[in-house]
């Protein structure tokens, strides 16, 4: 008997929780329920907390979750105004819509699931994103980009698709890049126009070069020119000053000849020298002491080299 009324209260306990569980659902802070009646909208459910339904088959609840949700858009090719080939791409925050009307009409249209929703808001954003097409590319990166602008224009398109149920809140653009072929044309032309820079400068710097030579060629021959000049007068008052010392040696050529062989012996016998060699001729017979002396009493050479002496003496005025 014990047995059997345990086993009753025991199924009792567990209908109890079975209908329990049927007529009941909870919300969370986040969510709205959408309550329906044989699968026709009855109602939606706002607060949080534990609320009450038919049970089984007869009434369903469906949440759906009220904060913002992101959505990305595939990269899509456009053109800029200005011509450009841009591979753009967008993101996109929304929610559903705060009504009750609304969020009836977003379960009607989307089950309720916000994963189709963001399907739907996904190819919509990618049409939304060639609005780009009415900015320049400088207008679109660079320090003068008018991003804020862009991005209110495709947030204009994503509304004015006007998605059921669906609150569009704010749109960014993720990434506004060149594709290959536009960056490679981009950096081809950046390069040409570097080279003509280059190219430019260089003209330049090579004519300010040929400007600094002749410059300097011609303060050259100035200076040239003006040393050559100076030096002809310097030469010139040489040989007139030379002139009166010649005179007066030819007066007494005998004793210039003496002097100059005096001279070469100096020059020829300076330090410690080892002398071998034939003391007939100037200037070595002074080194004879029985070489014959004229009537001047000067040494003179032998076997001609008087004549020698006085070529000598010649050369050295």
């Amino acid at each position: 008997m014990n047995k059997r009324s345990s086993a009753i209260a025991l199924g009792l306990a567990i209908v109890a929780v079975l209908v329990l569980y049927s007529t009941t659902y909870t919300v969370n802070f986040h969510e709205i329920a959408i309550r329906t009646r044989f699968g026709k909208p009855a109602g939606v459910e706002r607060e949080s907390g534990l609320h009450f339904k038919l049970p089984f088959f007869v009434d369903s609840v469906t949440k759906i979750d009220r904060r913002k949700q992101f959505v990305e858009s595939p990269i899509v090719q456009t053109s800029t105004r200005d011509g450009l080939q841009v591979m753009v791409q967008a993101y996109l925050f929304w929610q559903v819509k705060d009504t009750d009307d609304d969020a009836e009409k977003f379960f009607v249209s989307y089950n309720g699931s916000l994963d189709e929703a963001s399907k739907d808001l996904e190819q919509t954003l990618s049409g939304a994103v060639k609005a780009v097409a009415g900015f320049t590319f400088d207008e679109l990166v660079g320090p003068n980009a008018k991003l804020a602008d862009a991005e209110k224009a495709i947030l204009s398109g994503v509304a004015g698709a006007k998605k059921v149920g669906v609150e569009p809140i704010s749109v960014g653009l993720a990434q506004v890049v060149l594709p290959q072929k536009t960056t490679v044309s981009v950096l081809s032309r950046m390069a040409e126009v570097q080279n003509t820079l280059a190219k430019l400068e260089s003209a330049k710097a090579a004519s300010q070069a040929e400007a600094l030579k002749s410059q300097a060629s011609s303060q050259a021959d100035t200076i040239r020119a003006f040393a050559t000049q100076w030096a002809a007068r310097i030469e010139a008052k040489g040989n007139e000053e030379a002139t009166v010392y010649y005179e007066r040696m030819k007066e007494h050529a005998d004793l210039a000849t003496f002097l100059a062989w005096i001279d070469a012996m100096k020059s020829g016998l300076r330090g410690s020298t080892t002398f071998v060699g034939d003391t007939t001729r100037a200037p070595f017979h002074l080194l004879d002491l029985s070489s014959k002396t004229d009537a001047k009493g000067i040494p003179q050479p032998k076997d001609g080299a008087a004549a020698n002496a006085s070529e000598k003496s010649g050369d050295s005025r």
